[in-house]
């Protein structure tokens, strides 16, 4: 890539609909997930929720800057027909000062099905009942259990 080009000059949306393509048709091919589920869904949470992209605050990755300022980690999965039964989304940090969980949920093209809002000390207390070694790791169920819907496709 040409160091002198700005990525100002590149239109998001349409990389991360390109992105969501080449995902869909690299696992189609290979049978292997790309690593960009994690992008994707700090952009789509942002974009469909309208909310503030933190860019530097370590482990935060929104803000709600039009209601009380809540800071978000965001998290994406995508759900692959025929895959594991109990899909986990993977540990959190809870060492950062994030108030709420935004989960992303994705079909097998990588297009957004669901957010959900999960807030942090909903979390913790679910946490407390997990073994020790399995700390900060639960099932995507789990998530959708202790959350709330904010954003579904049909919306």
């Amino acid at each position: 890539m040409n160091k002198n080009v700005s990525t100002d000059t590149y239109n998001i949306s349409l990389l991360m609909e390109q992105t969501r393509l080449l995902a869909a048709d690299y696992r189609h091919s290979t049978g292997h997930a790309l690593p960009v589920t994690a992008e994707l869904a700090r952009f789509d949470a942002i974009d469909k929720l309208n909310l503030q992209k933190l860019n530097g605050e370590q482990g935060i990755d929104a803000v709600d800057s039009q209601g009380n300022n809540e800071k978000f980690i965001i998290k994406g999965r995508v759900i692959f027909k025929g895959g594991k039964a109990r899909q986990k989304l993977g540990k959190l940090s809870l060492e950062t000062g994030w108030q709420s969980l935004l989960m992303v949920l994705y079909d097998a093209g990588y297009q957004p099905t669901e957010i959900y809002k999960v807030n942090r000390k909903a979390i913790e207390e679910a946490l407390e009942s997990t073994p020790a070694d399995k700390r900060g790791s639960m099932t995507v169920a789990k998530y959708k259990a202790i959350g709330i819907a904010v954003w579904t496709k049909e919306s």
